[in-house]
């Protein structure tokens, strides 16, 4: 077999941005689990429990973590968030397996943690939908180590890039590498250049005034339909 490394489908990882900006990005006024405010909201379930989005969800994780070199026997994470991406990445794979962390060890039965695969030194992923402090994804790197798996890579779908979620992940996955599929910037471009579309050839600019760029926060020179600075403009 080939030891080259296969690189991400840019049609399917182009396709999922494009769905991910449709149907689970929000602008506004949004509160987050973590506490905070913000002036968006990513809800991925929209999308990796879509029909085609499921799919495509299972194809750009599974090319990551060839392109990685992860060859783990197992994915997994922290439920709800983690498992409809454990299982769109099995199906797809048609090999790996997958399991479930729960957030607290039920309380009969065998009363244990992880649920589905469960072979101790297993080489396994930990997956998440959002990466905002990292804490549900450290929360299931944590119980999965206590169970006895050997984790060989960390992956979410969109990164937030804020509250040190980045830096909590990585030193609790270290030695294991941390890898996001997107960035929340990079879906929120996508969701702006989507709603666009439609009125870039009927609308005529119409300058701003004492505002900043949706972008990159620079002074803005139109408001229509968003504001924007002259390099985003268009």
């Amino acid at each position: 077999m080939s030891s080259k490394r296969a690189k991400p489908k840019s049609d399917s990882r182009a396709a999922l941005l494009s769905l991910l900006a449709r149907k689970s990005f929000r602008l506004g006024n949004f509160k987050l689990s973590s506490g905070t405010s913000s002036d968006y909201y990513i809800d991925c379930r929209t999308t990796t429990l879509d029909a085609k989005g499921s799919g495509l969800t299972g194809e750009v994780f599974l090319e990551e973590i060839r392109q990685h070199g992860f060859k783990p026997q197992a994915i997994g994470g922290l439920t709800m968030g983690a498992d409809p991406i454990v299982t769109a990445v099995s199906v797809v794979s048609g090999e790996m397996n997958g399991f479930l962390v729960r957030k607290t060890e039920k309380q009969h039965g065998t009363g244990q943690r992880i649920e589905g695969f469960r072979e101790k030194g297993a080489r396994v992923v930990i997956v998440d939908d959002v990466c905002t402090t990292g804490a549900s994804t450290i929360e299931a790197i944590k119980a999965a180590r206590e169970f006895g798996f050997v984790v060989a890579g960390v992956m979410c779908l969109v990164e937030r890039e804020e509250a040190k979620g980045r830096p909590n992940v990585e030193e609790a996955a270290a030695p294991a590498p941390f890898v996001s599929i997107f960035t929340a910037m990079e879906v929120r471009r996508e969701h702006i250049r989507q709603n666009d579309m439609p009125h870039r050839e009927t609308a005529p600019p119409i300058f701003a005034v004492a505002a900043a760029c949706e972008l990159c926060g620079r002074p803005a020179v139109t408001n229509m339909p968003r504001n924007r600075c002259e390099a985003h403009k268009f």
